[in-house]
């Protein structure tokens, strides 16, 4: 308020009403806020285990009006539909594995359609196929499932753990998946705290890959590299989403993969979230 209020005082100095509208307006967008605010449920899978659908609705509770899957917890797809659309909540994504996307992979489809989602989204690569040859298949594997997914409205992504920005054959991982799939097919969630504990830069990436972003996951990092809540770790939270647009970033999804208090946590990640200007 208190930028606002000088440009208010500038322009009635020089006398200009059009100039105090504009100054008003440019201050505005440099105050971007984040819109829906997501929640990847494996932060809370112990509590889901217990009580599935009070956990969902208390995440709705906190704020969240979003939520990414990572297993049905004993329902099916159906069921768990149900139980989202009651608390208010939608599904853009959930995660699979690599046997999914080899073994029933229409199916999988089946499930992802009846959840609503237009996302889907492979976590990890087994350490069988962490080769050269083998990011290379697996690659070209996303890429024939991705094709399938697009043909039923639905967009496949990979997302990324630490392992792929260490060298493999003098090549990182990461940037093997990236050159060896189609873009258009083989979209990206990136998880913020793995990039950096990597060491890699993840506005690097979103310079070098423009809009291949769609998917965020926001888990912050102490210096010692330790995981914890959104907002009270070394990363920099509002350059990462400054640079929203370029990357292409649509849903932002907060992930703790070990709280301590999974509750508590997921909503201080999200408080500081919906606070956050950039």
């Amino acid at each position: 308020m208190r930028g606002a209020g000088g440009l208010l005082a500038a322009g009635a100095l020089f006398g200009s009403s059009d100039a105090v509208a504009r100054a008003v307006a440019l201050a505005g967008q440099a105050r971007a806020k984040l819109g829906k605010i997501g929640l990847q449920l494996y932060t809370v899978r112990g509590l889901m285990d217990h009580d599935l659908a009070g956990t969902i609705a208390e995440v709705a509770r906190i704020g969240y009006r979003e939520v990414e899957l990572a297993g049905l917890h004993g329902k099916t797809a159906k069921e768990m539909r149900v139980i989202v659309d009651r608390a208010g909540l939608t599904v853009p994504s959930s995660h699979i594995s690599m046997q999914d996307v080899r073994g029933d992979w229409s199916r999988t489809l089946d499930d992802a359609a009846t959840l609503g989602q237009t996302y889907i989204v492979c976590p990890w690569i087994d350490e069988p196929d962490r080769t050269v040859d083998g990011y290379t298949r697996v690659a070209h594997e996303l890429t024939r499932a991705g094709e399938a997914s697009r043909a039923r409205g639905i967009q496949l992504a990979y997302h990324n753990h630490d392992y792929e920005f260490t060298p493999v054959g003098g090549r990182l991982p990461y940037d093997i998946l990236l050159a060896e799939s189609d873009p258009s097919l083989v979209q990206l969630e990136l998880d913020i705290f793995w990039i950096v504990k990597g060491g890699q830069d993840p506005l690097a990436y979103f310079a070098r890959f423009p809009g291949r972003f769609p998917l965020v996951h926001a888990k912050d990092m102490t210096k010692d590299g330790t995981m914890v809540d959104v907002g009270s770790g070394s990363i920099d939270w509002r350059a990462i989403f400054a640079h929203s647009k370029q990357a292409g970033v649509q849903h932002t999804f907060v992930e703790h993969d070990e709280p301590a208090s999974p509750i508590a946590e997921t909503k201080a990640s999200y408080e500081y979230l919906r606070a956050l200007r950039f």
